[in-house]
């Protein structure tokens, strides 16, 4: 039986801590192989680990898949290089997307394949799912939704994005537009919590890596759905798998429930 080549995986923002972590779970994972790794334009020729730091451009020539945990405006320019190029997917991780910049991203996935997630770990893709049963279980009348997360001192967006996907799915279990029902800020007299609404809580702080959970809670009684990450390398476990899962897929804009076949439905691209 023939061996199968090893993936080559290349890594943007390569200077950055999740830039680290992915190079050095892509080193450890058996079936990839790291690729080149690049950071912003300036940097290109420099070493980096003894490596040297190359363009976008050259990077994109040179592996199969790229995964980029950058920012939203680096991951639309990444992707539209990568559909206007062909034959390289995306993993993307970056949040805090425009409107304008989440349609970029859906249109350049009509020409490659991108993976995109708020979250990796594979725990907070199951909580989704739980999140979403929960909700479609348990009546708006009687139960009110809360996400709450918490992350370091560092982050710049709010809510994260994977409280935004909780409580995406929390308005999916119930059959609403989350847009229509969230309550992301309050201050002041505000006035009685409305009927259905999903309220977010933020905490930003110290080096937490990730906190989040959905209460729901009733007069007489609470139910508290929640996810701690301990170690930001299973974010990066996570990036590499759905690396290796892209890599030759069709055009389309994937998540981390078709990486792990958790969806039912498969109408993406």
């Amino acid at each position: 039986m023939a061996e199968t080549s090893p993936i080559r995986i290349g890594v943007a923002g390569a200077l950055g801590r999740m830039g680290h972590a992915v190079a050095a779970r892509v080193r450890a994972r058996e079936g990839a192989a790291l690729g080149p790794l690049f950071d912003r334009p300036e940097l290109a020729g420099q070493a980096f680990e003894a490596v040297m730091l190359t363009s976008m451009a050259e990077a994109l020539g040179q592996c199969e898949v790229v995964i980029d945990f950058t920012t939203p405006a680096a991951s639309v320019d990444l992707a539209e290089a990568a559909a206007a190029r062909g034959g390289v997917a995306l993993v993307i991780g970056s949040t805090g997307a425009s409107p304008d910049q989440d349609a970029r991203i859906e249109a350049a996935a009509r020409a490659a394949p991108i993976v995109r997630a708020g979250n990796f770990s594979l725990g907070v893709n199951l909580l989704i799912g739980l999140v979403r049963q929960a909700a479609a279980a348990l009546d708006a009348a009687d139960f009110d939704i809360e996400v709450f997360e918490a992350h370091h001192r560092r982050k710049v967006d709010a809510p994260s994005g994977t409280a935004l996907m909780l409580g995406e799915a929390a308005a999916s279990g119930r059959g609403v537009e989350l847009a229509k029902v969230a309550e992301r800020a309050r201050d002041g007299v505000t006035g009685p919590r409305a009927e259905g609404a999903i309220g977010f809580s933020v905490m930003r702080g110290g080096g937490i890596i990730g906190e989040h959970s959905v209460v729901f809670a009733a007069e007489d009684e609470i139910i508290t759905l929640s996810h701690s990450a301990r170690d930001r390398s299973l974010f990066a476990r996570g990036a590499v798998e759905a690396a290796l899962w892209a890599a030759g897929r069709g055009p389309g804009l994937y998540d981390m429930l078709d990486v792990l076949g958790l969806r039912s439905d498969h109408a993406h691209g």
